[in-house]
């Protein structure tokens, strides 16, 4: 009977427990039942990530701050950005609309980089403190939200169909959220849950250890 410890996790697919074996650098390791990918070893994963996230949070800022894009029609000028789109769908009655915007295009992406940031940076000194387990499962459900993407979608089909009426300028928030998407899906990408997961504090060290079922075993170890 092996103690469990933050090497031992469930397959996604079938739920096996198994224990995860040392993996090289760039090394992955699979369920021996399904073959589903269980966990990858990403060398460097909390600094990179944490470069991208502050990366992601001025991209973000400079979305929210600067004017996502221009129109000039019959000799009159307007500019808006996304928190002054959602504040005008708003006064128009279209609540539901203006508040769908600010959960998807802005406070979902905040809060999972804020999230992220709050993690990375507790991470710094380990053992973390248990409250940064909840903000690990947390900022997954925040990037679930986040929907800067679609946004984007629609800003775009916008431009065309407005190009076609009126002068679009295309303002430097639209050029900030390009980054910030790709920014997001890096961070994402480069973030190793695992690691995060093995530095936190959980209990005592002279606290008891539940034991790993029988039907535990080890995950195979592929190259890279």
């Amino acid at each position: 009977m092996a103690s469990l410890s933050a090497d031992v996790v469930a397959c996604p697919d079938c739920d096996l427990l198994q224990r995860i074996p040392a993996l090289s650098p760039g090394g992955s390791a699979y369920c021996p039942r399904c073959g589903r990918k269980v966990a990858t070893s990403k060398p460097g994963s909390l600094e990179r990530t944490t470069a991208l996230a502050v990366a992601a949070a001025i991209a973000f800022l400079i979305t929210n701050v600067e004017p996502l894009m221009g129109l000039s029609l019959a000799g009159r000028e307007a500019s808006t950005t996304i928190a002054g789109g959602v504040w005008q769908m708003w006064e128009q009655g279209e609540k539901i609309t203006a508040l769908l915007i600010a959960l998807f295009a802005v406070i979902a992406p905040a809060l999972q980089i804020g999230f992220l940031l709050a993690i990375l940076l507790s991470l710094r000194r380990p053992p973390a403190p248990r409250w940064v387990g909840a903000l690990l499962r947390w900022v997954e459900i925040a990037g679930s939200w986040s929907m800067v993407e679609v946004m984007m979608l629609g800003i775009l089909v916008s431009l065309v169909k407005l190009a076609a009426i009126a002068r679009v300028v295309p303002g430097v928030g639209i050029f900030a959220a390009g980054g910030l998407i790709l920014l997001l899906a890096a961070m994402s990408s480069s973030f190793d849950p695992r690691e995060a997961w093995s530095r936190v504090r959980w209990v005592k060290d002279e606290g008891p250890q539940r034991a790993l079922p029988s039907g535990g075993v080890d995950a195979a170890e592929a190259g890279r």
